[in-house]
C-alpha cells in the first residue's frame, strides 16, 4: 500500500531538481497562466503599435487603462437616470439578458423536445426555425416596439427571439439521437410517458440542452449591446454609445474590455455546469 501511495505521489508531481515537487495541477495552472500572460502581452503590443501608426486616433493602452481604472474606482455612483456607474450599467444589461434568455429557454426546450420526438412537429417547425434563425437581431427591434410600445420590453423581446434558436436546434438533435436500444428498453418495461421523459429522454438529452443554452447565452450577450444602443437608457450598450458621442474612445475600449470579461465569466459558468452534468465530466 505504501509503495502504491509513493508511486501515486511521484506520478502526480514534478520534481524541481532540488528535492521539491510541484503537484501536476499546479504545473498545469502555471502553464495556463503563462499562456494567458503571453496572449495579453501580444495583444497589448499590437494595440500599442496600432495606436502609434494611427496618428494617435486610436488611444494607447496606457491611457485606456487609466480611464478603465477611473471607471472601476467608483462603479456604483448614481447621478440621474442616464448617469450611472459601470456596475449599475452592467446590472441593468444582465437583468435584460437573463430575462430574455430564461423566457427563450422556456420556449426552446419544450419545442426542441417536440421536434425531436415527433417527426410531424419537426416537419412543421423546422422550416420556421431555419427562416427566422438568420434574421439580424436589430431587424426585430421595430417589431418589438410596435408590439410592446416600450423600449425595455422590446429589448427583452430581441434577446428572447434571437437566443432561443441554438437551444431549439441542440435539444431537437439530442432527442432525435437517443439510441434505439434505449427506446426499446422503455417499450419492453412499459415506461409511462412521464417515466420515459425523466429516466431516458432528459438524462440523455441534457448535455445537448446545456450546449444549446451555453450558445444561447453567448448570443444574448452579443445582442444586448446593439439593442441598448438603439433603445437608450441604462445599460452597457448605452454606455458605449454615450462614450462615443462624447468622443471618448478610451471609455469605449474600456467598456469593450469589460464586456468581453463579463462574457467570458458567463461562458465559463455554463462550461462548468456542462462539465458537472455531462457523462464522464
Amino acid at each position: 500500500m505504501s509503495k502504491q501511495l509513493e508511486h501515486h505521489v511521484k506520478a502526480s508531481s514534478v520534481s524541481t531538481g532540488k528535492g521539491f515537487a510541484l503537484p501536476t495541477y499546479v504545473k498545469d495552472a502555471l502553464r495556463k497562466l503563462g499562456y494567458l500572460a503571453g496572449s495579453v502581452a501580444i495583444l497589448v503590443l499590437l494595440w500599442e503599435l496600432a495606436s502609434r501608426f494611427s496618428a494617435q486616433s486610436l488611444p494607447s493602452p496606457i491611457s485606456t487603462f487609466g480611464v478603465l481604472w477611473s471607471i472601476l474606482s467608483d462603479p456604483f455612483y448614481n447621478y440621474g437616470p442616464n448617469d450611472k456607474g459601470i456596475a449599475l450599467q452592467f446590472a441593468a444589461s444582465l437583468q435584460r439578458v437573463f430575462t430574455g434568455f430564461i423566457l427563450g429557454a422556456l420556449v426552446a426546450i419544450p419545442l426542441g423536445i417536440l421536434m425531436g420526438v415527433t417527426p410531424f412537429f419537426k416537419q412543421i417547425f423546422e422550416p420556421i426555425v431555419e427562416v427566422l434563425r438568420p434574421v439580424s437581431p436589430l431587424a426585430w427591434f421595430p417589431i418589438g416596439l410596435a408590439v410592446f410600445q416600450s423600449v425595455g420590453p422590446a429589448t427583452i423581446f430581441i434577446i428572447f427571439i434571437t437566443s432561443l434558436w441554438p437551444t431549439v436546434v441542440n435539444t431537437a438533435f439530442g432527442v432525435s439521437s437517443i439510441p434505439k436500444d434505449h427506446r426499446n428498453v422503455a417499450a419492453v418495461f412499459r415506461f409511462s410517458k412521464w417515466k420515459y421523459l425523466t429516466k431516458i429522454l432528459l438524462p440523455y438529452t441534457l448535455p445537448h440542452i446545456l450546449t444549446g443554452l451555453r450558445l444561447s447565452m453567448g448570443v444574448a450577450w452579443l445582442v444586448i449591446v446593439a439593442a441598448e444602443m438603439l433603445s437608450g437608457g441604462v445599460g452597457i450598450g448605452f454606455f458605449v454609445w454615450d462614450s462615443w458621442n462624447a468622443l471618448s474612445l478610451e471609455r469605449v475600449i474600456a467598456a469593450i474590455i469589460l464586456i468581453g470579461l463579463v462574457g467570458l465569466v458567463l461562458d465559463r459558468g455554463f462550461h462548468y455546469i456542462q462539465k458537472r452534468f455531462t457523462y464522464g465530466g
